[in-house]
């Protein structure tokens, strides 16, 4: 049974900084590309970052380049959302997504096979 779990969310001051983490497990972790959505309340749901299966491409939306990170490490089956310089419009639900043998730049979350429950992020002003 594959699982993602997201961990990392919370509450966070203006500026501040917060890492998210993505335990996958009951899948071949090399074989997926990562990526990572948020969905605010009454917003759609939008892709932020992914990363391809070797780690050596990522990919960002525009709205968190350069203040966003991922990265994955294969050795423990985790994707990172590394995520500075926050403001309250990063308020959302972050989930993480894994798509067998992608590139790791799909914006589509339909192109993933697995998501997680997602976790929280609160940015306060």
């Amino acid at each position: 049974q594959v699982q993602l779990v997201e961990s990392g969310g919370g509450l966070v001051q203006a500026g501040g900084s917060l890492r998210l983490s993505c335990a996958a497990s009951g899948l071949t972790f090399s074989r997926y590309a990562m990526g990572w959505f948020r969905q605010a309340p009454g917003k759609e749901r939008e892709f932020v970052a992914g990363v391809s299966r070797s780690g050596g491409n990522t990919y960002y939306a525009d709205s968190v380049k350069g203040r966003f990170t991922i990265s994955r490490e294969d050795a423990k089956n985790t994707v990172y959302l590394q995520m500075r310089s926050l403001t309250p419009e990063d308020t959302a639900k972050y989930y993480c997504a894994a798509h067998l043998l992608g590139a790791g730049g799909s914006t589509s979350l339909r192109s993933y096979e697995y998501r997680g429950q997602g976790t929280q992020v609160t940015v306060s002003s």
